[in-house]
Parts: C-alpha cells; sequence; structure tokens
C-alpha cells in the first residue's frame, strides 16, 4: 500500500525548499508516484494591529502567500510524467507535516528554510517531526550530485529499518551500498574495567566486522545486484558518517541504536548530521516498513 503513496515535500519559496522539491520531484518519477506539495501556515498568536486587519484579512493574506509558495513550488516541480497536487494547511507546522505524513511514502524537507519553516531543520522543531513523522523523512541540504553512485547507511547494532530503506534505494538507481560502523563507544566501559594500555583493540575490531556482515547477510541475498562495502572503526559516529558521505547522493539513519547511534536522530549526533551532511539525510523511524 505505501508502494503506491505519494512523494510529500513541504515548501516554503526558500531556496532549500525548492532543493527539496527538486529532489522530490526526481523520487516520485523514479518511483511510478505522484509528488504532493504541501505548506503551512500558522495562525499568528497576537502581534497585529486588529483595529487595521480583520481576522478574516489575515487569514485571506496568509492564504494567499501560501498559494503562491504552491504555485512556486509547482513550477520547480514540472517534470514530464509527474502528477503533482498541492495543499494548504492552516496549523502549526511540524503537527501538520505529520498528519500528513500519514498518507505518503517519504516526506521531504529542505535543510533551512523562511517564514513558517524558519529554524524547522536546525532546531527542535525539525528533530521532532524526524521523530514523529509516519513515513521516512528526508532533509535535502549539502550538494545534491546526480551522478554520485553511493548510499551511506549507518548500522546500529538491531535496527533493520535503515538497511532496508538503504538497500531499496541503492537498488532502485543503481548504486553502491555503504555500511559504516562505529564501535568506540560501546567499549569504553572495557577500557576502565583495567590499564587503557593493556586492551587489545584487534580482536574487537574484528569481531565488529564480523558481526556487521553477519548484519549484512540477508541484505546481500535479497539485493544481490547491489554491491556493498564495509567500514568499521573505532571513531566517533557523527565523524565516520560524516567522512564516507563526502561523495554520496544520500546518507541513511536510524533513530534508536546502541553504543555510537544511540538516540542517533534524537540526540546530538543526528542533529550534527542534519546541520553539517554534504548529501541529502534519509532519517527512518523502526516502525517504518
Amino acid at each position: 500500500m505505501s508502494e503506491q503513496l505519494p512523494v510529500l515535500v513541504a515548501v516554503d519559496g526558500s531556496e532549500e525548499s525548492d532543493a527539496a522539491v527538486r529532489w522530490a520531484a526526481e523520487e516520485a518519477l523514479r518511483a511510478g508516484v505522484g509528488l504532493r506539495i504541501v505548506t503551512a501556515y500558522p495562525w499568528p498568536i497576537g502581534g497585529y494591529p486588529q483595529t487595521v486587519v480583520t481576522v478574516d484579512q489575515m487569514r485571506d493574506s496568509l492564504r494567499a502567500q501560501a498559494v503562491e509558495r504552491l504555485a512556486h513550488g509547482r513550477e520547480v516541480a514540472e517534470r514530464d510524467g509527474l502528477e503533482v497536487h498541492t495543499s494548504a494547511v492552516e496549523g502549526p507546522v511540524v503537527p501538520s507535516l505529520v498528519e500528513v505524513s500519514r498518507d505518503a511514502r517519504l516526506t521531504v524537507v529542505g535543510s533551512r528554510g523562511l517564514g513558517a519553516f524558519e529554524g524547522m531543520v536546525l532546531g527542535s522543531t525539525g528533530v521532532a517531526l524526524a521523530a514523529h513523522a509516519h513515513s521516512p523523512v528526508v532533509v535535502v541540504r549539502g550538494e545534491v550530485d546526480t551522478d554520485a553512485r553511493k548510499v551511506v547507511v549507518g548500522v546500529d547494532a538491531e535496527e533493520d529499518a535503515a538497511l532496508e530503506f538503504a538497500f531499496k534505494h541503492a537498488a532502485a538507481i543503481d548504486s553502491t551500498v555503504v555500511a559504516v560502523h562505529a564501535w568506540s563507544e560501546s567499549l569504553v566501559e572495557i577500557a576502565y574495567l583495567g590499564e587503557f594500555s593493556a586492551v587489545d583493540w584487534t580482536p574487537l575490531g574484528d569481531r565488529a566486522g564480523e558481526d556487521l556482515a553477519k548484519r549484512l547477510a540477508t541484505f546481500r541475498e535479497r539485493y544481490p545486484n547491489v554491491p556493498v562495502e564495509q567500514v568499521v572503526d573505532r571513531a566517533r559516529a557523527t565523524r565516520l558518517l560524516l567522512d564516507n558521505a563526502k561523495d554520496a547522493t544520500l546518507l541513511v539513519v536510524g533513530t534508536r541504536g546502541h553504543g555510537e547511534f544511540t538516540g542517533l536522530i534524537l540526540g546530538s549526533v543526528g542533529q550534527a548530521l542534519i546541520r553539517h551532511a554534504p548529501c541529502p539525510v534519509a532519517i527512518i523511524r523502526p516502525t517504518t516498513s
């Protein structure tokens, strides 16, 4: 059912949202589904002269601006064979987007914005959207390299949702999956059990690599035509992911995990990726299929 749902993209008229529209349009066209462009206009709590501007006039003005944003988004999204629908929602940005994401295969937003979307992804608003949307969320930022053929995915100890999304996307665009696993944080307690210098990290690193290979075995079998590379290092997850995403077409991460990936999106690591990743970032919740 979700395979037939449209790609949803939020717009606010900024250059960043234009980039999100272009990315979403290409994704919808590739998947053979429609594109839904939505904008939200929160009702102002106060601060406007009600003696000069009536409530109805204010609402009409806000809606007119929303309609203009949608018309601009439609122009940016125009592709031969792509079915585009637009809608304006009156209400708070995040709850509005969370609600409409129920009927989307993917929710796409820009990395920053103006007006109603200002600070949307750079602050707590974007984190809330990543945590509560009913579909995967893609934050379009950095340079979108259409020639790149590498999908980077952060791998934790349990989640398969991010891996499934990464392999499916890589298969669709004829790309390589680079599975990245950072294991230093999970071994901090080991280091403190005795002399730090006495810890032999080599077998621990080998074990981490073997565990990752086992995690990937199912996906290699399911997607036999997708090349796979493993990156396992005793390093900070943020830095390891950013380094490997430099020439990637997409960086895929989950929202929970153990060790270095604990609280990935809901904590500082996820926020750092959204702020600094050199390519679009896909945020996958465990419940996403």
